[in-house]
Formats: C-alpha cells, structure tokens, sequence
C-alpha cells in the first residue's frame, strides 16, 4: 500500500497531460513562405485565454532529404507544448532532390529563419510574446535547431526575405539527437564530400559559430542511436561548456534514434517543459 500515493500522483499527471492535449486547436498547411514555395506549416495553438504566450519552432528530421511537418515525433512535440501554454510551428523546409538542380543548403536554414520570423510577424494575430521563442528539432532538425540558434546575422546566414525587418534570433534550443561535428563524415545532401569542400562542411557545423552569447542548449541523446553517434552530443556539450554557453546534456540509457518526447525509456516531458519554461516563461524563472 505504500506505493498507492506515488501511483496516484503518476496517474493524476497523465490525466493533466490528457486533458491540457484536449484543448489544442491546430491549424493546418498554413503558408509562411513566398507564393511560390510549396512547403507549409502547421500550428499548435494553446487555449485562448486572452494573455500572450511563448512559442516554438519544431523542425522535423530525415536527413535533410526527407521528412515531413506532421509526422508522430512533430506531433507529439507540438500538442505536448501547446497544451502547455506554447505557440507551436511546425514547418516543411527545402529538402534535397537529387534529380533537382536546387541545393537544399543554406536554403533549409533560410527556411527555418523565416519560421521564426513569420512567428514574430504574426504575434499579434496568435498572442504571441515575440521576445519569447524557441526552437526544437530532432536528427537533421536538431541540427538546424542548433544553427538557427548559433547563427546571428554576423555568419550571413540569414536570408534577405520576407519578413526582413524581424529578427531570426531565439532565445533556447531544444537538440534531439543531431549532428554537429562533421570531420569524419559526409553528407549527402550536400552532394560534395568534405575533402572536396571543406569550407561547405565548415559552415554546415554549429561548432563553427559558436560563442558565449549564444542561447541555452537542452540536448537529448540515447545510448542506442543507430544512425548518429551520442558521441556527437557529447562533442556538442564540450563545445558549448568550452564557450561557457548554458547548456544540459540529457543522455538516455537504451533510447534509439528518432524518439518524441515520450519513450519508453524515460518521459522526456517534464525535462522538456521545464526548459522551456525557464528560457521563454519569464515569471517562471
């Protein structure tokens, strides 16, 4: 019997998280890009309860070649924030096409700058409290999670349109499992190999912008990723702890890759709320 308070207490936190998803509102293939462009994005709406809320950006992962906005992992992030009080975008980005002459780099970075400013641009339509923005993406989305995070305009890898006059900056980075070293690997959606462009892989790697006004890292990362390395993570903390940039690194023992925020291993929920919380909820500091 002496385990029923601690069971009760476990249920009582998953019917708050049952009821709080009920109340998101979603708003689908909303376009944030220019006329041309086909990819969209879909929202993750909290309650309207008349106050300004934080938001976050949720980039998907595929490695950078494949993917999409409303997969179970972007799902799972944008209903668990949104029922938490957060603005959620979750975006489709330029992807490589082998058979297309268009480069997917620094397109998929512009992108993702542009969902940011869009969210700016929009915050009185959506309550949103434009100082407060962060970002989350898993593999490939971590790591232009990582760059849109580290990449101020001095790194001229911000785009020139549309939105111009907002800025791109975010105030946290939330990096599932994604690359960030690439010294000992090529990318194929780059289409050149790294001894052939090594000044292309030098400003594809968030290692390169780093410095110590760059915003708080949460990094997540199980023991059992197939397809990138933890060590890569663990590459990523040495960096950010060497920079004195804030910064968390949260290794889960026998999580693969492509976990939402929710795996079996360990409920990643409050770890990622309270983040959150901390870095875009000022009167939760």
């Amino acid at each position: 019997m002496k385990f029923q308070p601690l069971l009760c207490f476990a249920l009582a936190c998953l019917t708050t998280f049952a009821h709080a998803e009920d109340a998101v509102r979603t708003e689908k293939n909303i376009a944030y890009l220019p006329a041309e462009r086909k990819e969209k994005a879909d929202l993750y709406l909290p309650a309207d309860d008349g106050t300004k809320h934080p938001a976050v950006l949720i980039i998907h992962g595929g490695g950078w070649t494949g993917g999409k906005k409303d997969a179970a992992r972007e799902i799972n992030i944008g209903t668990t924030l949104a029922s938490h009080g957060y603005v959620c975008m979750s975006i489709d980005y330029q992807l490589d096409d082998p058979a297309s002459p268009t480069l997917c780099w620094p397109q998929n970075l512009h992108d993702c700058k542009t969902a940011v400013r869009w969210l700016r641009a929009n915050a009185e339509r959506l309550h949103i409290d434009a100082a407060h923005i962060g970002v989350i993406g898993g593999s490939a989305g971590g790591h232009l999670a990582a760059m849109v995070g580290v990449t101020g305009p001095e790194a001229g890898l911000d785009p020139a349109s549309p939105d111009g006059d907002q800025s791109c900056g975010v105030q946290c980075v939330v990096d599932m499992y994604g690359p960030a070293s690439f010294e000992n690997r090529d990318v194929t959606a780059l289409r050149k190999t790294r001894a052939e462009a090594p000044d292309l892989y030098r400003q594809f790697s968030p290692l390169t912008y780093l410095d110590k006004s760059d915003p708080p890292f949460l990094i997540l990362h199980g023991t059992a990723d197939k397809t990138v390395d933890v060590e890569q993570s663990k590459i990523l903390d040495a960096a950010l702890a060497k920079q004195g940039i804030k910064h968390q690194l949260e290794i889960i023992e026998g999580a693969p890759h492509t976990f939402h925020l929710q795996p079996k291993q360990k409920d990643l929920r409050p770890l990622v709320l309270a983040f959150f919380d901390k870095h875009l909820k000022p009167a939760a500091k």
